[in-house]
């Protein structure tokens, strides 16, 4: 995503917002003549680790940049055998295990409720999975992921207990990503990969680094 050539006409825009500077500069452009926006969730190179990337002034930029569909990409890991490595998945639940980042907008005396009982965009999931089909890759349609806060990946303990909660991704960036996007009434899906089978499968090794970027 950082040297996103399959857009047109692209070029990089330095924003700040109300919550601060995004994690990069925008990158604009269109694709098959729809105007696009690219940000890097987690900076040039990789540089910020997902309890510190700043989501507010992310999603913020995207609003004010006049976007109103976010499609975000992810590595996960999978809670489930089917899910193999290379494999997309379309998420269409999530569960919140993050427990150091601000999740709101809404945090002063201007208190709000957003519904969350069907966070993902379902008519952006639908495109996905034609688009699959007709590619021929390998993808999921729906699922749940559970975001833990990371950096660290999960104990065989927290593996097992949310394959026991009906999960079937695992991410670190999931939310409050989400949370945010439906605050300021954007539409959200997650295009995640799978990378690995994080700690629970016996046959497998455990996640590494080394095997997320091999698969990516």
């Amino acid at each position: 995503m950082e040297d996103p050539a399959f857009i047109s006409d692209s070029n990089s825009k330095d924003v700040s917002t109300l919550y601060g500077k995004p994690s990069s500069q925008l990158v604009l452009g269109t694709i098959a003549d729809v105007p696009v926006v690219i940000l890097s969730r987690h900076g040039p190179g990789h540089s910020i680790n997902p309890t510190n990337v700043n989501y507010r002034a992310n999603i913020s930029a995207l609003k004010e940049e006049g976007c109103t569909h976010i499609l975000a990409a992810t590595a996960c890991g999978s809670l489930r055998g089917p899910i193999a490595p290379g494999h997309f998945v379309f998420p269409d639940q999530f569960i919140d295990r993050t427990t150091k980042r601000i999740s709101t907008f809404f945090d002063g005396s201007d208190v709000r409720h957003v519904s969350m009982g069907n966070p993902f965009s379902a008519g952006m999931r639908s495109c996905l999975v034609e688009a699959c089909k007709s590619l021929g890759f390998k993808h999921h349609n729906g699922g749940t992921v559970v975001t833990i806060e990371g950096p660290r990946f999960s104990t065989k303990a927290e593996s097992v207990m949310f394959r026991s909660w009906g999960c079937d991704i695992i991410n670190m960036s999931t939310v409050p990503e989400i949370v945010l996007a439906r605050e300021l009434d954007l539409k959200y899906q997650s295009i995640a990969m799978s990378t690995d089978y994080d700690c629970w499968h016996e046959s497998e090794e455990e996640v590494t680094m080394e095997m997320i970027y091999a698969v990516m």
